[in-house]
């Protein structure tokens, strides 16, 4: 074997290539062998109330869809909206949600200057689509997503006359359009033609915000077939709040049904409210049955969620500008790879959350300055709680705090407090802050809804002492209707009584 200098370079070149290519191959092999990022499927619902999933224990409503999500994952069974400096709840709600800070720290109606969850996400390799409702403005939506169509800028509509706006490849936003069809199902179709151009090569955040169950509380023709059946009361049902709680007059919610509440009118519209919820439900459906024949449903992580709840009744109100539960919880399924199944926490949980648990995740570094916590600990067992306490604060006229036990609303307009015993009263219809038993308590709750406020730069000043509320009637209270419902409704709840 010839040994000249001429062939011992070139044999140290050959084994500077081959090993130089099984480094490579060994490489490729690590990448292989490395899960990719999963797939994030965001389900977003308006204006849903907590208890209105059947899977978590209502047997008047029909929600297979959603059901399965909850055999599938784990369900957040006391997670909350963190109030809101609006009657229009959803406007910092769902910027909350986005940037995962509270609305005292960012501009609710613009998200200006802020790194949004899926801005994020798409910075990080993530294909970024959206559909549906966003309400903080089309310069923050196209910040936010790569692609999207079939997008709604504003609160609410007509579900049948919805305006529409489509991504264009300039990176524009072209419409408004109306829709043809229903909202709910418009949506769906939406995610569906996203989830067909999928091949599961890049992973993707697809973001489903639907417009339903908010108003107009009308289902789709037939939908369901049956509903003589109508749903019960709520627990707490009154025909009117006694007192003005800082959002009885002017706020569009509380116009919807006429004063006081009769049984027959809020049967009436929670028919209305279940039908659509079950109408949702079956979109979900729709969307979950493509992500499992595209062969992306075992990669991708699933979450279940809505803005707010609403009151449809309880305490004699119809909307969600209020501090009590029917109003401030709201669900939270989320389900995937590593997340186990069929599980409850009753651990507290924000909106807000859910950003740096997405993040946790898919292995992304949240952005600085970010509130929300992970909820990952709270089901693989390192943390027993995320934080003792929840903080409600809406407006400038409610502020609330709760723990495990008890609930400590302040009406500071009003000098006026409620406490209840949410163990013996789960419902909030009998307040015990005139109970000198219960005077510690009070004390206790007034100093962590003081620690909160300085926490989040609160600064309205919160009563320390109670005095009763004036009592207000609203009976015959005139009423007038807006320009998204359709005449059915109009005729059917705004027609002077005969």
């Amino acid at each position: 074997m010839p040994t000249t200098p001429a062939f011992t370079s070139r044999v140290a070149r050959l084994r500077s290539w081959l090993f130089a290519g099984l480094g490579l191959a060994v490489a490729a092999g690590a990448i292989a062998a490395t899960p990719r990022r999963p797939n994030i499927l965001f389900l977003f619902a308006d204006d849903q109330r907590a208890d209105t999933i059947a899977a978590h224990g209502n047997a008047h409503i029909k929600t297979p869809h959603i059901d399965g999500l909850a055999r599938a994952g784990v369900s957040f069974r006391r997670n909350y909206v963190f109030g809101g400096n609006s009657g229009a709840v959803c406007v910092p709600s769902r910027a909350m949600l986005m940037s995962g800070k509270t609305w005292f720290a960012i501009n609710t109606a613009t998200l200006a200057g802020e790194k949004l969850m899926p801005e994020l996400f798409g910075e990080n390799g993530y294909t970024t689509f959206g559909t549906g409702k966003w309400h903080n403005g089309q310069a923050s939506w196209l910040r936010a997503f790569q692609h999207g169509e079939s997008v709604m800028f504003g609160g609410m509509s007509d579900h049948t006359k919805v305006p529409l706006h489509d991504r264009t490849p300039e990176g524009t936003m072209a419409g408004p359009r109306t829709g043809a069809g229903f909202s709910t199902e418009m949506f769906a179709d939406a995610a569906i033609r996203f989830l067909e151009t999928q091949d599961g090569a890049k992973p993707f955040f697809l973001y489903t915000a639907f417009t339903a169950p908010h108003d107009p509380r009308q289902p789709p023709p037939g939908f369901p077939a049956n509903y003589a059946a109508r749903p019960p009361l709520p627990k707490n049902f009154l025909p009117q709040l006694p007192f003005d709680n800082g959002a009885m007059n002017g706020g569009r919610d509380e116009n919807l049904g006429a004063w006081p509440r009769t049984e027959a009118m809020i049967r009436d519209q929670l028919a209305e409210y279940y039908a659509m919820v079950e109408h949702l439900d079956a979109q979900i459906g729709r969307i979950l049955a493509v992500l499992k024949r595209r062969g992306l449903a075992e990669n991708t992580i699933i979450v279940y969620a809505a803005d707010n709840g609403l009151a449809l009744g309880s305490h004699g109100l119809l909307g969600k500008q209020s501090v009590f539960e029917h109003s401030m919880r709201t669900p939270f399924i989320i389900g995937g790879p590593g997340i186990p199944s069929g599980r409850s926490v009753e651990a507290f949980t924000y909106l807000f959350d859910i950003f740096p648990t997405l993040c946790e995740l898919a292995a992304i570094a949240p952005p600085a300055g970010i509130f929300g916590e992970s909820v990952r600990p709270l089901w693989d067992g390192t943390k027993a709680r995320l934080r003792d306490t929840v903080f409600l604060p809406y407006i400038q006229v409610q502020r609330a705090v709760r723990d495990e036990r008890w609930k400590l609303i302040c009406y500071p307009k009003l000098g006026y407090s409620q406490l209840f015993d949410l163990e013996a009263d789960p419902n909030e219809t009998k307040s015990v802050y005139d109970n000198p038993a219960h005077a510690a308590h009070i004390t206790r709750l007034l100093a962590q809804m003081k620690a909160w406020q300085a926490k989040v730069g609160d600064t309205l000043a919160v009563n320390a002492t109670s005095q009763p509320p004036p009592s207000i009637d609203l009976t015959g209270k005139e009423r007038k209707t807006d320009q998204w419902q359709p005449e059915w409704i109009v005729k059917k709840y705004f027609a002077p009584a005969k």
